[in-house]
């Protein structure tokens, strides 16, 4: 490694001499900012697992423009909205369909006593483009009374249960009262509100949950005319509809206020972007003491070469060595670690839990600026420092 640094750098690799010359205290410090790195990989990893759940319903739907209730958070998260708002849309210009979208939560107990919960979305089988094309092409069999399609992501559902749809057997399962027939499947995966999905007729819907009424759907789909402006129909329909207990807004603009309201309002996303400032502060404090510490044990060293005629800048130069030295070394067990730990989750939970490439390199950035900040901190004493008072 000498050698390469020495050719990399053209001098000789100070920091890396003085960072092996003590084999314990080196490895201590890699693993120090292995265990940071670590740190802020499960927090990003776990926050990635819930922007993907939270915007993963989204891929069910085809639409253009979302009517929403004010007192809804997220698509999943909504309040009710008169149907006759549909009506009224439907007479504004620029507007081409709209249909009306129900969204609940349905419990039901598996037969070793285990329980689940589906989201269920009931849609209007008449309309198959508003949904995704797999699901479309499946809908017209939900017009059979009590059929749904079913989340072959669905957490803690027996394997059987989906080899047996997807080799066309049928699965019919008790739950409040009712009996529902799951007729095939879709790939969704489950997420921190639910552990699936379920997809029915709105006529299903309403008989599955009872107190919900036609009259107040969760959310108004428009679908807009081709040639028309998104931004020109909500504008439209915002001068056109009541105002008040009204949210107008395009699917992207919907997507995007779901994950601000997951990340800054909801107490999960707080506590997770929480993790990440920690573990940046832990990977800070590590690198700090290692390198502070570092720098004490050699400023007679130093304080010799300043008298030499050194300049600042070349203390920073080693300094920088070292640190870019433990992040590149400490990166590399934390991201194997990390991905390892991803897997353990996804096979434990079956949350989307998945190592991307930009999270990595962000990572690994943020680990350089943050080990060269704590180099930069460190030199702080050997700037002031006055050869004559050392020696």
């Amino acid at each position: 490694m000498s050698w390469l640094l020495t050719l990399l750098f053209r001098r000789l690799p100070i920091g890396w001499l003085q960072l092996t010359h003590s084999r314990g205290r080196f490895i201590a410090a890699v693993s120090g900012v292995a265990f940071a790195n670590l740190l802020v990989f499960m927090q990003l990893g776990i926050m990635g697992a819930m922007n993907t759940s939270t915007v993963a319903p989204y891929s069910l739907i085809r639409t253009d423009i979302i009517l929403s209730s004010e007192d809804g958070n997220t698509l999943t998260d909504a309040g009710h909205i008169p149907r006759a708002r549909m009506f009224q849309a439907l007479g504004v210009p620029g507007v081409a369909t709209a249909m009306p979208l129900y969204i609940g939560n349905l419990p039901f107990t598996l037969e070793d006593g285990s329980s689940v919960s589906l989201l269920s979305f009931g849609v209007d089988i008449a309309k198959p483009g508003f949904t995704s094309a797999d699901i479309a092409a499946d809908l017209d069999q939900l017009s059979i009374e009590n059929t749904a399609l079913l989340d072959k992501g669905t957490r803690g559902m027996p394997d059987f249960v989906i080899k047996g749809l997807e080799a066309g057997t049928r699965y019919s399962f008790e739950t409040g009262g009712n009996t529902l027939t799951t007729i095939g499947t879709m790939d969704i995966g489950g997420g921190f509100l639910a552990d699936g999905m379920l997809v029915m007729s709105d006529q299903t819907f309403l008989r599955v949950f009872p107190k919900r009424s036609s009259g107040a759907p969760n959310h108004i789909l428009i679908q807009t005319e081709d040639g028309v402006s998104t931004d020109t129909v909500i504008t439209r329909l915002q001068a056109a509809l009541p105002g008040g207990n009204l949210r107008i807004q395009s699917v992207e603009g919907s997507a995007d206020n779901d994950l601000t309201f997951m990340a800054t309002e909801r107490p999960t996303g707080i506590i997770f972007g929480f993790g990440v400032f920690m573990g940046i502060l832990v990977g800070l404090v590590i690198v700090y003491q290692v390198l502070s510490t570092d720098v004490a044990d050699h400023l007679r060293e130093y304080a010799t070469f300043k008298a030499m005629g050194y300049g600042h800048r070349f203390f920073l130069g080693i300094v920088f060595e070292e640190a870019i030295i433990l992040a590149i070394f400490g990166f590399v067990p934390g991201l194997l670690v990390s991905m390892g730990l991803y897997a353990g989750l996804v096979a434990a939970t079956g949350l989307p839990v998945a190592m991307q490439v930009s999270r990595a390199f962000l990572v690994f950035l943020g680990t350089l600026i943050a080990c060269s900040l704590s180099g930069a901190i460190a030199t702080r004493r050997l700037a002031n420092a006055d050869p004559a008072d050392l020696f």
